[in-house]
């Protein structure tokens, strides 16, 4: 950042390095075993007294002439002034720190010159003896010459202890500099092998031209082992990032690899022509297109280098666009700009926004990237909102190592954001309209105390069900709501009753038929499996039905609820009438109604674009779940839109096992709630409930606003249980430690409620969450010792979840206390009370079910001690009562 970069928006300075030195790194390798070719050729001829041969290593001197040292010495100097214009932060370090390496290098250089003038024009005018020597010592120089270039350019991808000794004998002979400099060795003997066919292909004599070919074929063939050991000891020499960057999770990789590795099977393949006997047009056809594989193949390997070394320019020291390591903590506090010597914007304000914005971008990003051209930034952006841009850029480097961090202040990253969306892509932001939910009539069942004998709790197990709503391209969540309820016969010792009754539900007008405002009948057998019942849901209930008996409740499990109304309004709460009825007599014994939370409203757009789907308030569009299957595609190299597009839609979970559906997990994949949160932990750091209002439906001014209960209420947010994000994604990676992926993805998380992350208690979704004993401990409002948290304070199981836990004496805790994230006293918008059904029935006011000693709605004596559990009757506090 220190120098102007020479700025090149459609083919970029990247793509010219790459022509001229792939270019001239074949010619150069051609240069040092081309000499070893023509001594030891020229040898040969003399000892055989094959003059044919000898005549062929004179013409052939004479082509090696022009192009090594001809050509070769152009392109060199073609790569100074490319690397000097578009990288000159890095190509002044390398200078500067390899002054002496360069001068020696040089030194190499002119002999080598010295001795191939030599050598091609005193051929047949001085002894053999001696101008064998000559091409001896061209060789020798030319080795050297690849000796100390070597070490330099495998510094640059692995710098080893030079990185703080600064020595100039540790970044010479640094850890890649043995395995890079035998593999160089090898690829220069093999291409003295294939160039040697080109001159060879063109003389005249059949006989001598065959003996030549078959000769230039030991050459290609025999270094062929050295190439392969060389090439995996040097896999195992660089880093571990490194190494998963080029063959695991970069995706600009495997057309590279694949260059490579194809180019190898076709060199070495085709090569094997060398060995027959072949018409002179057929032999001079294969020299050329060997000769072609060896700029391919040269380029593939050239380019996987440079991928292993990303996101450095020098690997650990300098970013890929000149930013050092060292300097980029300080520039995130101080800001970008005002160390950037070539900008003149110091400050961001409103009406340079886009101006500063345009100016991060030619200074960070344009080193690798065109705008419209080769690595195009606007394909790579273009599927992304501006809160998804910026979102992108808080995760540069974190998940995709070979991205280099965005460095600047929160206001610089804002600009570049602004920049690429408004301008660069000139885009408009979506304009939506505020929501404005209906208020529905509360209509609260009758309950008389004198007169019912039996008492109906009935509750949703979580509070929210959410549905991924676009089944034609994917699924994670489908309609499946489930109740519970408990029926409790009124008396001095009230009895908990689960034989011989049948409870009914039904749900409210407008709600019925949901296969008609969803798609998940006529996707069910591609996602799921199964053809499901139309009007059925995946465990066999309907939305008008009856629940099963179990030991100590009733459930109702997987109802296909959806929030559309059949007028078209919107209720994420839609209301159902429950019934206990006697098996044997059908006598009415108790009636109440809850609410069936189930929303739509899946926050994908805010990032990836597309609206929503369902009259503009809900849904994810069909182009916010193209956009998520491409950047799956993209990153997992997976075929998820195109199968979409097939009629071929996917269960997320059928890759990524979840408890929340019963899926197994699979040996080497992340769980998905893991992968969720775990990537995008990465993006939205830095946050508070924020980032959760991003993804769920809890905003306060969203659709649903599905956190509602007493916590919300008292100003507790999602944070203060489950942590923030990078809080409750480590929790969830270290439950799945031996994963590949939970170590990548954890790597640059900093968590915020502990200090050291290795301190975060692992858990598994839906199964290990926050204990509510850990703030209420001793079943009071808040204890002494209150942290301010129950992150990283987890039940111990499944049985011990505050929706399955039961009290001393069966009653399940949120059979009184509500359900899951809508505890008693909840407030909500689709009707402030709608939510307290229960408890306005019950007791005439929305708080616990029993709240305020009210003992008498169950038992018809009065109770004098803690019969569910402790300070139950003690605690002389007020209960959240919504009036």
């Amino acid at each position: 950042m220190n120098y102007p970069i020479w700025h090149l928006p459609s083919t970029g300075g990247s793509l010219l390095i790459a022509i001229i030195a792939i270019v001239h790194v074949v010619i150069a390798h051609l240069a040092v075993g081309g000499g070893l070719f023509l001594v030891l050729a020229e040898w040969k001829a003399l000892k055989t007294n094959d003059a044919g041969l000898l005549a062929y290593v004179k013409s052939h001197t004479w082509f090696f002439l022009l192009l090594s040292m001809v050509f070769g010495g152009v392109t060199g100097v073609g790569i100074w002034f490319i690397i000097s214009l578009v990288t000159p932060g890095a190509t002044s370090l390398l200078i500067h720190t390899f002054v002496f390496a360069w001068a020696i290098e040089w030194v190499f250089f002119i002999g080598e010159i010295v001795a191939l003038l030599i050598y091609h024009y005193r051929f047949d005018k001085m002894n053999s003896g001696s101008h064998l020597i000559i091409g001896w010592l061209y060789f020798i120089f030319a080795w050297l010459s690849l000796f100390m270039i070597n070490g330099i350019l495998a510094f640059m991808l692995t710098p080893g202890d030079w990185l703080t000794t600064g020595n100039f004998w540790d970044g010479l002979f640094n850890p890649g500099f043995l395995p890079s400099l035998l593999f160089r060795t090898a690829i220069s003997l093999i291409f003295a092998g294939v160039f040697g066919l080109v001159t060879a292909s063109f003389l005249k004599d059949q006989q001598l031209r065959n003996r030549i070919f078959k000769y230039c074929a030991k050459w290609m063939y025999f270094p062929l082992a050295l190439l392969v050991l060389t090439g995996i000891y040097y896999t195992k020499v660089i880093s571990a990032e490194s190494f998963e960057n080029l063959f695991h999770f970069n995706a600009e990789s495997n057309l590279f690899r694949d260059v490579l590795l194809y180019s190898s099977f076709a060199l070495f393949g085709l090569g094997l022509f060398t060995l027959f006997r072949l018409p002179a047009l057929a032999q001079k056809i294969g020299a050329f297109i060997l000769v072609a594989l060896c700029f391919s193949w040269m380029g593939g390997f050239e380019y996987s280098r440079e991928i292993a070394r990303k996101p450095y320019v020098i690997y650990n020291y300098m970013y890929s666009n000149g930013i050092l390591v060292k300097e980029a903590e300080n520039i995130n506090k101080t800001g970008f700009l005002k160390h950037a010597k070539w900008t003149e914007i110091q400050e961001i304000t409103n009406k340079n926004k886009l101006e500063a914005g345009s100016e991060i971008f030619r200074l960070q990003c344009m080193s690798c990237h065109t705008i419209d051209g080769y690595n195009a930034i606007k394909p790579q952006i273009n599927r992304l909102t501006e809160r998804g841009l910026e979102a992108q850029l808080t995760g540069l480097g974190k998940v995709n190592t070979y991205m280099p961090p965005f460095v600047g202040t929160p206001n610089e990253k804002k600009a570049l954001a602004a920049y690429l969306f408004y301008e660069l892509l000139g885009k408009e932001t979506e304009t939506v309209k505020a929501f404005q939910p209906t208020e529905f009539p509360l209509e609260v069942p009758a309950f008389n105390s004198e007169k019912n004998e039996y008492v109906l709790l009935v509750w949703n197990d979580l509070g929210m069900h959410c549905v991924s709503d676009n089944e034609k391209y994917f699924s994670f969540l489908p309609p499946a709501n489930t109740f519970n309820a408990q029926l409790f016969k009124r008396g001095a010792k009230p009895e908990l009753i689960t034989k011989n009754v049948r409870i009914e539900y039904n749900i409210e007008s407008g709600f019925e038929n949901p296969e008609e405002r969803s798609m998940f009948w006529k996707y069910s057998k591609a996602i799921f499996g199964v053809d499901v019942p139309v009007g059925y849901g995946l465990a066999g209930k309907t939305v008008n039905d009856t629940m099963d008996a179990h030991s100590n409740h009733f459930a109702a499990e997987l109802i296909p609820v959806i929030a559309y109304r059949k007028d078209q309004l919107y209720n994420p709460f839609p209301m159902f009438t429950f019934k206990a009825v006697d098996q044997k007599s059908g006598e009415l014994l108790a009636e109440t109604k809850a609410v069936a939370p189930v929303s739509t409203e899946m926050g994908c757009r805010n990032c990836h674009e597309g609206g929503w789907a369902w009259n503009g308030i809900s849904g994810v569009a069909d182009k916010t779940s193209e956009n998520l299957l491409a950047a799956h595609d993209k990153y997992n190299n997976t075929t998820l839109l195109a199968d979409a597009k097939n009629g071929n839609p996917k269960l997320c979970q059928s890759c990524h096992g979840d408890p929340a559906l019963g899926v197994p997990e699979k040996a080497d994949i992340l769980n998905f709630s893991t992968a969720i949160h775990g990537f995008h932990a990465n993006y939205l750091s830095g946050m508070d409930h924020q980032s959760c209002n991003l993804c769920h439906p809890s905003r306060i001014d969203g659709n649903t606003t599905c956190f509602r209960g007493r916590h919300a209420k008292n100003e507790i947010n999602c944070t203060e249980c489950h942590g923030r994000l990078e809080d409750h994604a480590l929790g969830l990676l270290a439950g799945q430690s031996s994963k590949p992926a939970a170590k990548r993805l954890s790597a640059a998380l900093v968590p915020h409620y502990v200090d050291d992350k290795t301190t975060i208690n692992p858990r598994t979704p839906w199964v290990i969450e926050p204990d509510c004993k850990s703030c209420h401990t001793n079943f009071n409002i808040r204890e002494d010792g209150y942290s301010g948290t129950s992150f990283n304070k987890w039940v111990s199981g499944f049985a011990d979840l505050y929706r399955n836990r039961t009290d001393e004496q069966g009653v399940m805790c949120i059979a009184c206390h509500g359900s899951t994230h809508a505890v008693y006293g909840a407030e909500n918008k689709f009707g402030k009370q709608r939510d307290n059904m229960q408890p306005l029935q019950y007791q005439g006011l929305a708080g616990t079910i029993g709240t305020h000693e009210n003992c008498s709605l169950c038992h018809t004596k009065k109770m004098n001690a803690n019969g569910h559990h402790r300070n139950q009757i003690k605690r002389k506090i007020s209960a959240a009562i919504v009036h």
